[in-house]
């Protein structure tokens, strides 16, 4: 691990201090989960972001073949 100095408001640390005590946990082990939280978090929203983007490109195609005829072929 690599060591880390943050500042941090008073209030934060009053309530990093009470989660700390009320889980038994470091006040660092507390701060890492957090940031892991935010990171997954993050890398969550990033991912809606390109399927949000790739939503509908092909939608102005005329190069592609008729979806509904060839679907209504299979169906038979």
């Amino acid at each position: 691990m690599i060591r880390t100095q943050i500042y941090l408001t008073d209030r934060q640390r009053s309530k990093l201090s009470v989660i700390a005590k009320n889980t038994g946990k470091k006040q660092s082990e507390i701060i890492r989960e957090a940031i892991d939280r935010l990171i997954d978090q993050s890398d969550q929203n990033q991912k809606q972001a390109v399927l949000r983007e790739a939503a509908g490109i092909w939608k102005n195609r005329d190069d592609l073949p008729d979806f509904r005829t060839m679907r209504s072929e299979w169906d038979r």
